[in-house]
């Protein structure tokens, strides 16, 4: 048995990721400002305290005799980013310090950090390796690659071990759907079951790697306790070059309904092409997807209500 802290507990990966580890006996503790999480989510035995991650006092009572924490608390939309990066450069970079501090304080000696495979940007070469130069074209980007500096280099400093996993397009039941700049998944999902128009952006043939929140809280968990880790980043993603036009295909075969498309060729859909390379996660963590997109989205529809068909 071992104690974990999760940061962001409460939202959908976190929840996913404390719900289980919960389920194999381990003791989770959640900090969440539920800003975007829900209580409700996740399991009656977890200790869930509503905070912000730069409250340091609230972090040192959290963190005694924890064994490993993992850091999810962010704010995570790119469209949000370029408006407002003050807000993202306070929550995700500061907040990331924060968190180091504290870790300092108390005595934890490791830490999980849920990067992006935003950090790449435009890349030419694919799939992306670990060993390529970040690009990244957001603020969001931009904080999540500080982050992963800031988390190293603290823990070298300070005898930290610490672990960054780039996760690229994460997806599956109870991901947060927002008004505005929802993820890609469940807006086309939602979208097609309530037969309003699905937009594609450019020319919709800009691919991305969609892996199955299962998948995701695979690799997060084998992060806690694997060897030859320390100071690592590692890809997580399915390995799969999907296009957007693709993504909407397989959610209509899954949907059992066509989709109405529109293309808006004024906006951009984004960086041209971006799936992982993972094979350093095979390497070091013994990770390797389980779930592909079809059987994924199927999993969606039996499984989160607001996505009955």
């Amino acid at each position: 048995m071992m104690r974990f802290l999760i940061t962001g507990g409460a939202g959908f990966l976190g929840s996913a990721l404390a719900n289980s580890l919960v389920a194999q006996e381990h003791e989770v503790r959640v900090i969440d400002d539920l800003s975007s999480g829900s209580r409700e989510s996740l399991h009656r035995d977890i200790h869930f305290t509503r905070g912000d991650v730069n409250d340091i006092p609230k972090l040192w009572s959290l963190l005694q005799d924890i064994d490993c924490v993992y850091h999810l608390a962010a704010r995570v939309s790119v469209a949000e980013s370029i408006l407002y990066p003050r807000d993202y450069n306070i929550a995700n970079v500061g907040g990331t310090v924060s968190l180091m501090e504290a870790m300092r304080d108390a005595g934890v000696r490791r830490v999980v950090l849920a990067s992006s495979g935003a950090v790449y940007g435009e890349q030419e070469k694919q799939p992306v390796a670990e060993t390529v130069a970040p690009s990244p074209d957001s603020p969001y980007a931009v904080s999540k690659l500080s982050s992963e500096y800031y988390v190293h280099t603290i823990g070298k400093l300070w005898g930290i071990e610490t672990v960054a996993l780039r996760i690229f397009n994460a997806y599956g039941p109870g991901q947060h759907l927002p008004v505005s700049h929802a993820p890609v998944v469940p807006r086309f999902l939602k979208q097609a079951l309530s037969g309003g128009s699905i937009v594609l952006f450019g020319s919709g043939l800009q691919t991305r790697d969609f892996v199955y929140v299962s998948d995701v809280v695979e690799a997060l968990t084998r992060s806690a306790t694997a060897k030859g880790v320390n100071r690592q980043v590692i890809n997580v993603g399915s390995g799969v070059e999907t296009n957007i036009s693709q993504l909407v295909d397989v959610i209509e075969k899954a949907a059992g309904r066509t989709a109405n498309r529109l293309i808006n060729q004024e906006k951009t859909g984004g960086v041209r092409r971006l799936t992982a390379d993972i094979t350093l996660a095979r390497e070091l963590l013994g990770f390797e997807p389980q779930v592909g997109l079809l059987p994924g989205l199927q999993c969606i529809l039996a499984e989160d209500p607001r996505f009955s068909v």
